[in-house]
């Protein structure tokens, strides 16, 4: 029993790469070199897509509002920076990654002299959250593999403030609706919650200056040389899974 794919030619996706650098948590597999868990778990997820073209991604109201709501996300970090910012369309690819960067400054994505990732937040409430944390690790080498691919120097996280789209408000409604148990949408309860519900989702009162938070990153060649350890260290991981688990009823 052979398998036809080519584990070694496997693209770690840039979203994904953070989780190659989460450490375990003994001592031990730390000396030893092992991946986490957190990496493992990863990465048979991803075995699983390639091998069998299944995906557990669960589409979520936050990451729907992130794809609804991506060019008005992207008008609003235009205003703040007082520039044109427009999407990047070109997914990217190296010996080692893949990612598609969100939007570039420069005559091309690959000669970009900036690079922004948009974080399109759900809420007022998630949005301010970010302001007490540092950069979540995962973005951090998100940006640095975006840096790698591109041979940008200067990348930044902007969480964003956006208005929910109406369509998301209206879900959110109809869940609303079902939780309250109401009799019917004319319910004076129900409307009066509703309209809560709208106006803790749209933003039109808040000034554009305080519905962006940036997070800088600087290119880190180090960094980088590790992303390309990190996936060899992965590839030999999916190889020696899928032999595993080719032979593990075989006695």
């Amino acid at each position: 029993m052979t398998s036809n794919i080519d584990w070694n030619s496997v693209l770690i996706r840039s979203s994904a790469v953070g989780y190659l650098f989460v450490e375990p948590q003994s001592k031990a597999a730390k000396d030893a070199g092992e991946l986490s868990k957190t990496a493992q778990n990863y990465l048979i997820n991803e075995y699983i897509r390639v091998k069998y073209s299944r995906d557990k991604d669960v589409v979520t109201p936050q990451m729907s509002k992130g794809i609804d709501a991506e060019y008005q996300s992207i008008n609003i970090l235009s205003m703040h920076q007082s520039k044109i910012l427009e999407k990047n369309e070109k997914r990217l690819h190296n010996q080692w990654i893949t990612g598609l960067p969100d939007v570039f400054e420069g005559e091309s994505i690959e000669n970009c002299t900036f690079l922004w990732d948009i974080k399109t937040s759900w809420s007022i409430w998630t949005f301010l959250a970010n302001i007490p944390d540092k950069l979540d690790p995962l973005y951090y080498y998100q940006l640095q593999s975006y840096m790698f691919l591109t041979g940008c120097q200067q990348a930044a996280i902007a969480y964003v403030l956006a208005d929910c789209p109406q369509n998301l408000i209206e879900a959110e409604k109809k869940k609303l609706f079902y939780q309250m148990n109401a009799v019917t949408e004319l319910s004076p309860d129900f409307i009066e919650a509703a309209a809560a519900l709208e106006i803790n989702l749209i933003y039109p009162d808040i000034p554009i200056e305080e519905k962006v938070l940036i997070f800088p990153v600087e290119r880190d060649e180090e960094v980088i040389e590790k992303i390309k350890m990190k996936v060899e260290k992965a590839r030999i991981f999916l190889q020696e899974f899928e032999h595993r688990h080719t032979y593990f009823n075989v006695q």
